[in-house]
């Protein structure tokens, strides 16, 4: 966009709702919650699922990754289409049609049209990229940071609150006179149909800018070059800045996903957990997205506002860094209370460097804070995905190896042994994950940025000075 945006907002300041800018982050939040709560939501209804469609385990796994790469393909279009027709039209027309999709998955018949949903389904994964588009247009860089992980890490939520917020909805179903094997076809369509109204709030409530939509910014002569728009998502390719955060993502927010994603397994296999007990300590390691991405966020406004853009730059690394230590430090724990205590730290470095990672993003180009967004975002389900496939092909090997060596002991015996052996395999695939994480950390030291580029990031914030002294 042609135009520097002087009403940003300086503060979160989440009481005043009437401000375009935190009214906008109230309901950007909400809107990514509901879709990530939307597209997760099928998950504690799987083995319904499975039961209702005859699906095999391989049809099942493939399932999950129709889900992911449906998600890659949209964060990555999603970024551009933003920059060119701004956040409030993008949003709107993925949360309606994205809807449709959730709302078939409990109307389908047969594993073919489950795909299908699916995959659709995954698109609506690409919310995160246009919350975080949304309110680097509406927060000012002293305060981007934060509002960008906070946004991020509520929104969030909506992955882990569907394993309560699902079977709730469905008990409530079945309240009704609805039959229990069908009460989870009935909770997705409820959740498709809060998708598309939450589309239609999200049209009429929300701006692109403080200023205003981009069709009353184009009236008064400031407009969206498609020219430029083409030139800066080219730099956005061209830029091995927005590659490394890529690969940055990859390594916190795609290793967040694929670890709570094995975990609940892990703990079970090492420590001999409860499948319940072990669910509950994975959801609530995933809560802690309420304030641990903010604080990644807020940290790196810090270090921004002291030590430049190269500050946020050394606090993504060194919190990168201590990610990847917590997480092979417990790959190595043996105890139940020491690896609980390296998972909640482990918890808190990795949401955190998500929070920090879209510390950077907003200032690598500002003119394409949508294709970056998009690109860097992709990321994390690109490193989720290649993390998933490392574990299951370690997983699996050491299981069947397990089951042939103690084919002749018996069935329990033959259990045992292959639940030890996918413990180690899980177990020695987190310590290569955790090292290769810390070497990403030292990687990202090697994002600059120039001297205008600090100059001018120096300037924004020396002018929002006098606004941010309070008046007697």
């Amino acid at each position: 966009m042609e135009a520097t945006l002087t009403n940003k907002a300086t503060r979160l300041n989440l009481k005043d709702i009437k401000s375009v800018p935190i009214r906008t982050f109230w309901i950007t939040s909400f809107a990514f919650f509901i879709c990530f709560f939307a597209w997760f939501g099928i998950v504690p209804f799987m083995p319904d699922v499975v039961r209702d469609l005859g699906l095999s385990p391989s049809q099942k796994w493939n399932a999950t990754v129709l889900a992911v790469a449906g998600t890659v393909f949209a964060r990555l279009l999603i970024g551009k289409l933003c920059d060119r027709y701004g956040p409030r039209i993008c949003y709107t027309w993925l949360l309606t049609l994205g809807s449709i999709p959730v709302i078939l998955s409990g109307l389908v018949q047969t594993p073919f049209q489950f795909y299908v949903c699916r995959l659709l389904t995954g698109f609506i994964g690409a919310s995160f990229v246009i919350t975080q588009v949304h309110t680097s247009l509406m927060f000012a860089s002293n305060v981007v940071g934060t509002a960008n992980a906070t946004s991020a890490g509520w929104g969030n939520l909506g992955g882990g609150a569907n394993r309560l917020g699902m079977p709730i909805l469905a008990a409530i179903v079945i309240s009704f006179g609805i039959a229990e094997g069908d009460a989870w076809r009935y909770a997705m369509v409820i959740a498709g149909i809060v998708c598309f109204l939450t589309g239609l709030v999200y049209y009429f409530f929300t701006t692109d800018t403080p200023e205003g939509n981009l069709k009353e910014l184009a009236a008064k002569g400031i407009k969206v070059s498609k020219k430029k728009d083409k030139v800066g998502f080219m730099d956005s390719i061209k830029d091995y800045r927005v590659w490394l955060l890529f690969i940055v993502y990859a390594a916190c927010f795609g290793i967040e996903l694929t670890v709570y994603g094995t975990m609940d397994d892990y703990l079970q296999n090492t420590f001999q957990l409860e499948r319940i007990t072990a669910g509950n300590i994975v959801l609530s390691f995933a809560l802690m997205n309420i304030f641990a991405r903010t604080l990644g966020g807020f940290f790196g406004d810090k270090f921004g506002k002291t030590n430049g853009l190269k500050g946020r730059v050394y606090f993504l690394a060194a919190i990168l860094v201590a990610e990847g230590i917590m997480l092979s430090l417990f790959s190595l724990a043996t105890g139940l209370v020491f690896g609980i205590l390296l998972l909640v730290a482990f918890s808190l470095t990795v949401q955190m460097a998500e929070g920090a990672t879209f510390s950077v993003v907003p200032f690598i180009n500002r003119k394409a804070i949508g294709s970056i967004s998009g690109i860097v975002g992709a990321g994390g389900n690109f490193g989720a995905f290649m993390a998933a496939l490392f574990l299951k092909s370690k997983s699996a090997v050491a299981e069947n190896s397990a089951l042939i060596a103690s084919e002749s002991l018996g069935a329990e015996a033959a259990a045992a042994a292959q639940s030890a052996a996918a413990s180690s395999a899980v177990s020695s695939g987190f310590l290569v994950i955790g090292l290769l994480i810390i070497l990403v950390g030292g990687v990202t030291l090697a994002i600059r940025f120039s001297m205008e580029d600090e100059k001018e990031a120096q300037l924004e914030i020396e002018k929002l000075q006098p606004k941010l002294v309070p008046i007697d």
